[in-house]
């Protein structure tokens, strides 16, 4: 089973929680909007500590470093049918809106994907793990998000209670 490691960033404005998420790219992905949306995340590398794999899987997929912080730990989850887990952290911070919308203007660093498609033709094409970023509200991010990540906006709620 592979596992991954991933940041859920949050922020108070106003005195409500938003979270910033991921869509997640390429062409299954394209025309979805509800549960397509993903923590910053990634594999982790042989010998890597979770929590520096969640860093720097953060910093590939958004082009941006997460922020300064303590990360708090969110548990794990299953995903993607039991063959991925998906190790959560809670990080409190804010990045500039400018930074997040430009997400989606990320050219190809070389951090992008290469998938068949459409499968079994033997056609491959590059696409970015993460076409576009935005804060979401909790009850939002609920519609949004991967239904096997839910959990972690459970925990952050539960660890933001006790805070």
């Amino acid at each position: 089973m592979l596992t991954s490691a991933g940041i859920l960033l949050h922020r108070d404005r106003a005195g409500i929680v938003e979270v910033l998420l991921g869509h997640m790219g390429g062409p299954f992905w394209s025309r979805k909007d509800a549960a397509a949306w993903s923590i910053p995340k990634g594999e982790l590398d042989a010998g890597e500590e979770p929590a520096a794999a969640a860093r720097r899987e953060f910093a590939e997929e958004l082009g941006f470093p997460p922020p300064a912080g303590e990360l708090h730990e969110l548990g794990s989850v299953v995903q993607s049918g039991r063959r991925k887990t998906v190790l959560g952290f809670a990080l409190a911070g804010d990045v500039p809106d400018v930074e997040v919308a430009a997400v989606a203007e990320r050219p190809d660093d070389g951090t992008w994907i290469e998938i068949e498609w459409p499968r079994n033709t033997g056609r491959r094409l590059r696409f970015p793990e993460i076409d576009r970023a935005a804060w979401f509200d909790l009850a939002t991010a609920r519609v949004k998000l991967v239904k096997g990540q839910l959990p972690f906006l459970d925990r952050l709620e539960a660890l933001l209670a006790t805070a």
